[in-house]
């Protein structure tokens, strides 16, 4: 297989449930492919990992490298990183701050290190994207010994998906990406949005925590803060209880009273007239749409709104109700095509603001920044 020369790169994307490998060539072609089960059942990774390793020794010569997708990674760890042990110990301190997430990414992280041993593996962060946010939009109002002693500020996620959705939004207009100035809504079972001005990102709305924003799966999104202390104080709610219940129970699955946190059966559902399912899909669009709106005030204007992930790419019925919803921005819902399959202007040719949809990239972003990473690293050497 071409992808399968040293140019290619591994990359390992661990969710709180499953585990997704894809060897990636260099032309950005996504190869051999494989689905592990949950990054907790460590006997299970690490042979599937060692059959893989078999099989590219077998059949073609191994990756030059292994990317490794961390959703969190802290104060410490702010961009594309070649992960060494002290790197790794760094990546501890994001366990806390993303809890379904960066545990499960570390587990396998290490028994990929074990396994590909010979090979370099890399962190890539979707933290990252955001680094450089204005203080503006960074700096929670918190004590200032607060934010200082603990790192508290606005992190923002889904930094991944926006990179290379913003580089594929600025050919789909034909323009360079650092001269867009773009509104980006990354949707799925985490949801999130984020504004781009000059190919970088000046706002998100997921914080310190991927828990704050929009509604989401089964994530609350942001709520009053006090009604939670209230919980807590009152004795209604254990601090276990309490975060299960926004992180695992909220979402579209609490407005739904537990039916689905899927926007496709909650479609159904509302069209067949489920009240609550309807209820859901208002509330998850409303947000976002306010969202979106929110975040356009840290741009002089508005070049598109790009949607992507599950939801944003591949549901036409939110994404209409999430533009219509933006008339005052000079978005419409009018004449949108529905499902594509591709990248592609969805809105119609004299759209005032062009809506486009982007298929999910973070794999090919991954082994994007890994190739980058490893290619600046080398030529740096080389200057010494």
């Amino acid at each position: 297989m071409s992808d399968g020369s040293e140019s290619a790169v591994l990359v390992v994307d661990a969710g709180s449930s499953s585990l997704h490998l894809a060897l990636v060539g260099a032309d950005g072609t996504v190869g051999r492919t494989r689905d592990l089960p949950a990054p907790d059942d460590e006997p299970a990774i690490r042979n599937g990992l060692q059959e893989l390793a078999s099989d590219l020794n077998d059949g073609e010569s191994q990756p030059r490298a292994v990317g490794h997708r961390l959703v969190h990674g802290g104060d410490r760890v702010r961009e594309t990183t070649i992960v060494d042990d002290a790197v790794r110990r760094a990546l501890d301190e994001a366990s806390s701050l993303a809890p379904l997430h960066v545990p499960p990414a570390l587990r396998a992280m290490d028994l990929a290190r074990e396994v590909f041993a010979d090979l370099p593996h890399v962190a890539c962060v979707d933290t990252a994207f955001h680094a450089q946010l204005p203080d503006v939009a960074a700096t929670y109002a918190l004590p200032a010994e607060w934010r200082n002693a603990w790192g508290l500020r606005r992190y923002g996620f889904h930094g991944l998906s926006y990179a290379w959705a913003m580089d594929r939004a600025a050919t789909l207009l034909g323009q360079p990406a650092n001269e867009l100035r773009l509104l980006l809504a990354h949707l799925g079972n985490g949801a999130s949005v984020c504004a781009v001005r000059g190919g970088r990102s000046v706002d998100t709305s997921m914080g310190f925590t991927p828990l704050e924003g929009l509604v989401m799966g089964t994530r609350a999104g942001s709520v009053d803060p006090g009604m939670l202390l209230w919980l807590l104080q009152q004795g209604y709610q254990s601090l276990d209880e309490l975060a299960d219940g926004l992180q695992r129970r909220s979402g579209l699955l609490g407005l739904s009273g537990g039916r689905s946190n899927d926007t496709r059966e909650l479609v159904r559902l509302a069209q067949g007239g489920c009240q609550p399912a309807a209820l859901a899909l208002d509330v998850f669009a409303y947000r976002a749409a306010r969202e979106l709106a929110a975040a356009a005030v840290a741009l002089d204007r508005i070049d598109g709104i790009v949607f992507t992930g599950e939801i944003g790419a591949d549901q036409p019925e939110v994404r209409a109700s999430i533009c219509a919803a933006l008339a005052v921005l000079g978005v419409s819902a009018h004449g949108l095509a529905p499902v594509v399959d591709k990248d592609a202007i969805v809105s119609p040719a004299d759209a005032s603001v062009p809506v486009m949809t982007v298929l999910t990239g973070e794999i090919c972003q991954i082994a994007r920044e890994v190739t980058n990473v490893l290619t600046h690293t080398t030529s740096g050497r080389g200057e010494e």
